[in-house]
């Protein structure tokens, strides 16, 4: 799988504006530039990948923009060896980020199409997650729980109290809670029952598909 000259330095301009528009982490502007974006996208779609901008993948789902997986991430706060758990593995990108800064990821995907293609590629690009689970993201994986970070990569209308109840004490969840657009939501768990939230503005995701069945 190639990464060219040409995309690297593509990829430094996108590392550069994104550092513009706010993100402050060093570690994780190190982590963008590190990890070959194009790779997770559909080669009609590779002179875009180092654009700020969200692209089409399988099933219906989105690449997120560069900007909000850097902006998440940030809020996260991930420390090597974080136990992360990610709803919505999507492309992979954000796992790939996570394991790039030395998270132990978990993460869940509802499209099962996706999730097999996902799984594949992340393992053929060195980025290995302790555990991908293709299910509903709005139960989380309690087998696993507590967590020391959460983040979900769709957009969810309300706050799922089961992923709440999987949040270490101390710990952080980012969320994009609404319809369309969606805020950013940051919880931080303060005790066994309380939290505290901060919002960030509008954001624009796929929706958090909830298994019915």
């Amino acid at each position: 799988m190639e990464d060219s000259y040409r995309q690297q330095g593509r990829r430094k301009l996108l590392v550069e504006l994104i550092r513009e528009k706010g993100i402050k982490d060093e570690k994780v502007l190190q982590a963008i530039n590190e990890i070959p974006r194009h790779l997770f996208m559909d080669s009609s779609f590779e002179d875009h990948a180092y654009q700020d901008k969200a692209f089409p993948i399988t099933a219906g789902q989105t690449i997120s923009q560069p900007f909000t997986v850097a902006f998440q991430t940030e809020l996260l706060q991930v420390e090597p060896g974080d136990l992360i758990l990610e709803v919505g593995t999507g492309s992979g990108y954000q796992a790939a980020v996570l394991c790039e800064l030395g998270a132990r990821v978990y993460t869940i995907e509802r499209q099962q199409k996706l999730y097999k293609k996902t799984k594949n590629f992340l393992q053929k690009l060195g980025y290995r997650p302790k555990f991908m689970s293709f299910g509903d993201g709005y139960k989380g994986l309690p087998e696993y729980a507590p967590f020391d970070k959460i983040i979900v990569t769709a957009g969810a209308p309300f706050i799922p109290k089961p992923l709440m109840a999987q949040l270490k004490i101390g710990g952080r969840l980012v969320i994009p809670v609404g319809e369309n657009p969606q805020i950013m939501t940051l919880l931080k768990r303060t005790s066994a029952k309380s939290f505290q939230k901060e919002t960030f503005g509008e954001f624009r995701f796929v929706p958090l598909l909830e298994d019915k069945n």
